[in-house]
């Protein structure tokens, strides 16, 4: 997949120990946003903005803006676009990398206690929105989300409260792992697979916003599919699968 890769607009230096990756398809109206304030309130945290072929300029505004960018010339979907990032994070030689939208549904703030979890020795450390704080979600979404933690529970054993948030920080182990296998992709699936060999999972609670603008990955009309192949990706898990994935 790295034939795929463009980069331009990228400083290709490193000055922290932590990499905010940044998947972003057509985030036009809000990625300005999301990394003006990340250069202006966080400067301790690295970023790289991955654009998966974004048909409403994203790539272009991410240049003129000077971000640091890898610009793919096609769309390859999330798991393509986040393994992109991988790389980058695993060449760069990150301890930490975070799955972080580029839609401003996730907050930065909270990226210091998920650093502070994972040094206590966790592979991931996944943010939770049934923890301590009063998120909103709409009544299908719930309902997909516990029967996905239902799922995780019974395969696995673990207790992930909100397998489905998006905002997660992988130790280097498991960004060296995305980076170098096309067939993982960022989701609950892969999160139970994990857990199956060995890996240490915690949450920290986390508030979302609701996204203002953009295109999601997950369209409405994708979600109740989602929803079924992630259920049964859990609960039926390849053999093959699981003994291929290093521990």
């Amino acid at each position: 997949m790295s034939e795929t890769m463009i980069s331009y607009g990228a400083e290709r230096t490193r000055n922290s120990d932590v990499l905010l990756v940044i998947p972003a398809y057509n985030e036009a109206d809000s990625i300005e946003r999301v990394v003006d304030e990340l250069i202006r309130d966080y400067p301790q945290l690295d970023y790289v903005v991955v654009t998966d072929g974004p048909t409403d300029g994203t790539d272009i505004i991410c240049q003129r803006r000077g971000y640091n960018a890898v610009h793919l010339p096609k769309n390859l979907g999330l798991a393509g676009c986040f393994h992109n990032g991988m790389k980058y994070a695993s060449e760069m030689g990150y301890r930490y990398a975070v799955q972080f939208d580029g839609d401003g549904q996730h907050r930065p703030e909270y990226i210091d206690a998920m650093y502070k979890k994972a040094l206590e020795g966790y592979d991931i450390v996944m943010g939770s929105r049934f923890i301590g704080l009063s998120n909103r979600m709409s009544g299908m979404r719930s309902l997909g989300s516990f029967m996905i933690r239902l799922a995780i529970r019974i395969k696995t054993g673990a207790v992930v409260t909100d397998p489905t948030c998006g905002l997660r920080m992988y130790d280097k182990r498991i960004i060296d792992m995305f980076a170098r296998r096309t067939d993982l992709a960022p989701e609950p699936d892969t999160i139970s697979l994990l857990i199956l060999k060995g890996a240490k999972v915690a949450e920290v609670p986390v508030r979302v916003a609701e996204r203002e603008a953009g295109e999601s990955y997950l369209n409405p009309f994708n979600a109740a599919k989602y929803m079924r192949r992630m259920l049964a990706s859990i609960l039926w898990m390849r053999t093959r699968r699981r003994s291929s994935l290093e521990s």
